[in-house]
């Protein structure tokens, strides 16, 4: 038998993990993904806060209580890396925005749209909804 009759050929890479909507899994999947990339021999820095920035979302305002959230990390034929962040809360569907005043907190998607080439939500399947970014290698 000849494998490269039997063997489909796909220059894609995916690296998929399930973690807790909690601060740790955030963390975690931020860890998990600079890893995988630093693995595939990737560039680690813009990416690593993309994954952040989405994974302390679906933390933040896409937790359900006993619900987990999901990163994936797919590296295209066309050298493309796409993060995909898939939390329950299918509801509550994000935007870039500038945050009030000197706060902390609420520029994470204006990072992510400063950082990608593209991003978006892919609703469901319900309840969830996915929160993606693309950038190019």
């Amino acid at each position: 038998m000849n494998p490269e009759i039997t063997q489909p050929r796909t220059s894609a890479r995916q690296f998929a993990v399930q973690l807790s909507a909690t601060r740790r899994g955030a963390r975690l999947a931020r860890l998990l993904a600079t890893e995988q990339l630093r693995s595939w021999g990737l560039p680690l820095e813009d990416a690593a806060h993309v994954v952040a920035e989405l994974a302390s979302n679906a933390t933040t305002h896409g937790r359900v209580p006993g619900r987990d959230f999901r990163l994936t990390l797919t590296v295209t034929a066309t050298d493309t890396l796409r993060i995909e962040v898939t939390d329950a809360r299918g509801d509550r569907l994000p935007t870039a925005q500038a945050a009030p005043g000197d706060g902390e907190s609420g520029r994470g998607l204006l990072l992510v749209d400063a950082l990608a080439d593209r991003w978006g939500v892919t609703p469901g399947p319900v309840p969830c909804k996915t929160v993606w970014a693309e950038m190019g290698l």
